[in-house]
């Protein structure tokens, strides 16, 4: 059950990042947009092990990020050596649109189903939610494998 659910939204998810006005970035990158929305100004070890990819594949995310204009790259204050990785307000304006087409996506989704239907997946997503919170880590924990 878990991979359909998976499946489908990644269907929606494609609807409402194709329908985007900017050229769709990759699953990938999209986690790189999330991770930096969440974490501005971290340096690229931080995002790889945020990530749970190597510097230089992530790096390679953020050359396609910068190009569009989405991500900066600004020196460390604390070492020469260091970037820090900054989402920029194209960046913020981007996944602020894609919210918006995923919730339009969504929205017809839920709208062309019966009522009884939508009762059964709004009880449905309370069980989840429910669920989610009874097996969520602590507050603060930081683990390196989570998904954006």
């Amino acid at each position: 059950m878990a991979c359909e659910v998976v499946e489908l939204l990644e269907v929606l998810w494609d609807r409402g990042r194709d329908a985007a006005p900017v050229a769709p970035v990759s699953a990938s990158q999209l986690r790189v947009l999330y991770s930096l929305e969440r974490e501005q100004g971290i340096n690229l070890r931080t995002l790889g092990e945020m990530l749970g990819s190597s510097p230089p594949s992530v790096s390679r995310l953020c050359d396609r990020l910068e190009a569009l204009g989405f991500v900066r790259r600004t020196p460390s204050p604390v070492s020469r050596r260091e970037l820090m990785l900054d989402l920029t307000g194209s960046g913020a304006a981007y996944l602020d649109e894609l919210r918006v087409q995923r919730k339009d996506v969504l929205r017809s989704v839920i709208e062309s189903m019966s009522p009884e239907s939508r009762t059964a997946l709004r009880d449905g997503l309370d069980a989840f939610r429910d669920a989610v919170k009874r097996n969520a880590p602590a507050p603060g924990a930081h683990r390196a494998d989570r998904t954006a």
